[in-house]
């Protein structure tokens, strides 16, 4: 079967292009999502779908990245450090998310069965994906 974002529908399709064109309208500034919902006179769950929709095809169309603030909300973006400054946000975000996986749930696994397969493997690769997000984090570009 196919991944979510090979599997569009055609109403996500259109929301997307809705959202799409309410965005650039909006360029330079962006919207927060309820001021999102009110231009394109879309329901919430249409601009989630359209929001989710329009990342799968930013890049098949050449269109700048989608990125959200909490000062500006949605909007397109083509400031490297703003995208940058975004992307080490987001990264933060993960580590801290599977960082509390790890604690809240592996490591407790872990202690129930220490000699399982299944958990030393899964500890080996959140390592590995903890490493990883933890050096882009830290990243600074020089």
């Amino acid at each position: 079967m196919p991944r979510a974002s090979q599997r569009r529908s055609p109403a996500a399709e259109r929301q997307a292009d809705t959202v799409r064109f309410v965005l650039f309208e909006a360029r330079p500034a962006g919207l927060r999502f309820d001021q999102l919902v009110r231009a394109s006179a879309l329901s919430n769950s249409q601009v989630r779908a359209g929001l989710a929709c329009l990342r799968d095809i930013i890049v098949e169309n050449g269109w700048p990245p989608l990125i959200w603030t909490r000062a500006d909300g949605y909007k397109f973006c083509s400031e490297p450090a703003e995208l940058q400054a975004y992307e080490v946000a987001v990264i933060h975000e993960r580590l801290t998310e599977i960082r509390r996986f790890i604690t809240g749930v592996v490591a407790p696994h872990a202690a129930l069965q220490p000699k399982g397969r299944w958990i030393k493997h899964l500890n080996t690769q959140l390592d590995s994906v903890e490493s990883t997000l933890d050096v882009i984090a830290d990243y600074i570009d020089a």
